[in-house]
């Protein structure tokens, strides 16, 4: 059972956030909060697997409870949930080491999955918000790299979706493999390939020659 904590100003947002969660049979609500303060206090008396995190709320803001979280906690996981998709809202968030992040009117299946997958270790963004990553990472003058040789054909495949911002399913269902499968060649090429989040793999796969 995956525990969650929602931290979001909004009580109407929080209230749907759980209706959504707690319908599945493998997450649960194990508390909530109201701004960032009460989010690292309730983060250090539940310990839960996941924070769904807003960014603006009143005194403590979403960026830097995750901060803080991340500061005494460094293995937490926050994916970020909020209304703001530009810029200046994202870079923050992933500085202060969020491990995800979405937009609010994400689709709910979509969300619950970024749910499962961003407690199990993935690094995962909407696709759009994935494709600015990437793009930006294109923008520094960093020479392409070339393709480890040990890259097996099917490794190569994967790692040429990655760079397109597919996630585990979306490749899974388009190599005809298990998702699990997938997981194991992702983490083949993250160390192959040196990377350490799923961002840099993808930034290093769209840069290849």
């Amino acid at each position: 059972m995956i525990r969650v904590l929602l931290v979001d100003d909004q009580r109407l947002i929080r209230a749907g956030l759980r209706m959504l969660i707690e319908d599945t049979d493998d997450l649960v609500v194990v508390g909530e909060a109201a701004d960032g303060v009460e989010a690292v206090r309730r983060y250090a008396e539940l310990v839960p697997d996941l924070v769904v995190m807003d960014l603006r709320m009143p005194g403590l803001d979403g960026v830097a409870a995750t901060r803080q979280i991340l500061t005494s906690s460094p293995r937490a996981k926050v994916l970020v949930l909020t209304t703001f998709d530009d810029d200046e809202h994202l870079f923050p968030a992933l500085a202060a080491g969020a491990a995800g992040y979405f937009v609010k009117d994400t689709d709910p299946a979509v969300l619950l999955d970024a749910i499962r997958r961003t407690a199990e270790g993935d690094l995962l963004f909407s696709p759009t918000l994935l494709r600015r990553l990437i793009d930006r990472a294109l923008q520094t003058r960093i020479e392409s790299p070339s393709a480890p040789a040990d890259l097996t054909a099917r490794e190569l495949e994967v790692l040429r979706l990655v760079g397109e911002g597919h996630g585990n399913q979306a490749i899974a269902d388009r190599l005809h493999l298990g998702v699990s499968t997938v997981k194991t060649h992702i983490a083949n090429l993250l160390d192959k390939t040196g990377t350490d989040n799923r961002v840099r793999l993808a930034v290093y796969a769209s840069k290849l020659t």
